[in-house]
């Protein structure tokens, strides 16, 4: 190895042995039972569940809907091993299921749909998992996909009947912004930003501190071995 510059080597290497030292140390179960790349994770997944939480107001926004009817089927010709998951939902909270060869035909008010919907979205948010395992008998997880799977498949009739308005609004509020929602942080314990605002802070300078460090290591080590980046030539006509 041919080293031009031994002051300039000898920085960068010392600064990359740091860097990987304290690499090897963050994949280390020393940060609560898991390495700090997990524990990092799940601190700003509990502070964003902290800032998500949309759905009592689409409760409120929910309610032009009630006493309005509908009539779908769902679950064509396919998914059958929902179907019946999908009528421990639906049957609960009033809905008319009735099973055909082709699919389930679901009858009953919009609004009573998004509110049941929305109470199971709010529950899983909560992390109240025994709850929805009582009133289904599945697992919540599993409760919740359905739920993601017939809107998903009401929404489709809705727009096919031109029931635009309400077929927006289950997609964009209550599948996206509650039962997305209510699933993916399930089990999260939300905290907000406010009371975290030192390891926000300390881990936002550390990225920024550790990335420089390991550039310049980079740097010194070319310096050392004597690379540079200049600029090319203009080559005259």
């Amino acid at each position: 190895m041919l080293i031009r510059d031994k002051r300039h080597f000898t920085w960068g290497i010392t600064l990359m042995i740091g860097f990987l030292i304290v690499l090897a140390y963050m994949f280390t179960p020393n940060f609560g039972g898991v390495n700090a790349f997990h524990a990092s994770d799940a601190e700003f997944n509990a502070i964003s569940k902290g800032s998500t939480n949309y759905i009592p107001s689409i409760k409120n926004e929910a309610k032009q809907f009630e006493g309005q009817p509908f009539d779908v089927l769902i679950f064509e010709n396919g998914s059958k091993i929902l179907r019946p998951l999908a009528m421990m939902l639906l049957q609960p909270a009033g809905m008319t299921v009735e099973e055909t060869d082709n699919g389930l035909r679901v009858q009953g008010d919009l609004g009573a749909l998004m509110a049941a919907a929305l109470e199971d979205s709010d529950t899983m948010f909560k992390n109240d998992g025994d709850t929805m395992k009582s009133r289904y008998g599945i697992k919540p997880r599993e409760a919740m996909f359905v739920w993601w799977k017939l809107l998903k498949d009401v929404k489709l009739h809705l727009d096919k009947q031109k029931m635009f308005k309400p077929a927006t609004f289950i997609n964009k509020k209550i599948i996206k912004r509650a039962v997305e929602v209510g699933y993916n942080y399930f089990g999260i314990e939300a905290r907000n930003a406010s009371d975290e605002w030192e390891k926000i802070t300390f881990a936002l300078i550390f990225y920024v501190v550790y990335t420089l460090w390991f550039g310049y290591s980079i740097f010194f080590l070319f310096e050392g071995l004597g690379l540079q980046m200049t600029a090319g030539r203009k080559k005259e006509m």
